[in-house]
């Protein structure tokens, strides 16, 4: 075998291992988007049902409420008229981002690139950990919105001291999980504990995946 002969083999074998560097690479990302987009669309059912229940739940909530206001304010228990209040509102605020995450869901398409997609999914983690400090807040209404003129008349230091105890000890968990929940704290335990389901699971590992394609893109681009 001549010096063109080999010339010519080494320029065959080199274009071959081109052409399936290319064939691999698009193979890969194919499948990577085929994964993301399967596990993303298994959060859509939690959100789906999030916001039935969310805007059911603002819904009669609004209505009572509104109702209060309007026809009885004077004569009505403020401590659930403003508990419930707070409450109806945090909640109409966590629809809104539910309802923005399932559109975002819905947007994921296959043939989008890498780069938009992650994007999308950094819109997601984002918006997931807003909307789980947003109800956390709703901690401390739980506690408060059964309270009455009768009860602060009647009680004694030691109930007041209990009934006190747990909206203080609510009211500080809730702030400090709204301080708190963040995505460099992800891997906490408490962190885990609460995010540990269809809300975040699917979209960890999509946000890994698209990280794979990435590091095999750049370990192929050095060789």
């Amino acid at each position: 075998m001549n010096e063109l002969e080999l010339k010519k083999l080494w320029q065959t074998t080199n274009d071959k291992l081109a052409e399936n560097f290319v064939i691999n690479k698009k193979n890969t990302e194919d499948i990577t988007r085929i994964k993301v987009q399967n596990l993303l669309g298994s959060m859509k059912p939690l959100k789906i049902f999030a916001l039935l229940i969310g805007f059911l739940w603002v819904g009669i909530g609004s209505i009572i409420l509104g109702s209060i206001y309007l026809n009885s304010f004077s004569e009505a228990n403020k401590f659930f008229l403003f508990s419930g209040s707070i409450q109806v509102g945090l909640t109409a605020m966590a629809i809104f981002v539910y309802l923005y995450q399932l559109i975002t869901i819905y947007q994921v398409d296959i043939t989008d690139s890498i780069i938009n997609t992650q994007k999308k999914l950094s819109s997601l983690k984002i918006t997931t950990l807003w909307v789980n400090r947003i109800l956390f807040l709703q901690l401390p209404v739980w506690t408060t919105f059964w309270w009455n003129e009768t009860i602060i008349n009647d009680w004694g230091i030691l109930q007041w001291s209990i009934r006190l105890f747990f909206t203080i000890s609510f009211t500080v968990v809730a702030f400090w999980l709204f301080i708190n929940i963040k995505y460099e704290n992800r891997n906490k335990k408490w962190f885990q504990l609460i995010f540990n389901g269809k809300e975040w699971i699917p979209l960890m590992k999509s946000m890994e995946l698209l990280e794979q394609v990435d590091e095999y893109k750049d370990e192929n681009a050095s060789t």
